[in-house]
């Protein structure tokens, strides 16, 4: 089951995604799918706030990336370190 993330969230997950699209020299999100071993749905499900990033693909992100997890927080639009809201 997804949660939308709200609009009036700081939440902004094209940063992040494009930030490591950048960083590792990949061309677009089908790239950064198949680098995050995830379903390319995934990475439109998020771009498009449908699926708020969760914990196993921040761990993911951060893994194939070499930022901190500190940074890809800060790249979400989520300076306090806390994980966009998931459903229970």
């Amino acid at each position: 089951m997804t949660t939308t993330v709200p609009e009036t969230a700081i939440y902004t997950p094209d940063n992040l995604l494009d930030a490591i699209i950048a960083k590792l020299g990949l061309k677009n999100d089908a790239a950064l799918s198949r680098a995050l071993e995830v379903a390319p749905p995934v990475i439109s499900k998020i771009r498009h706030r449908t699926l708020p990033i969760g914990a196993t693909i921040l761990l993911r992100m951060h893994e194939v990336s070499d930022f901190s997890i500190r940074e890809l927080k800060a790249l979400m639009g989520n300076p306090q370190g806390m994980c966009a809201p998931t459903s229970a």
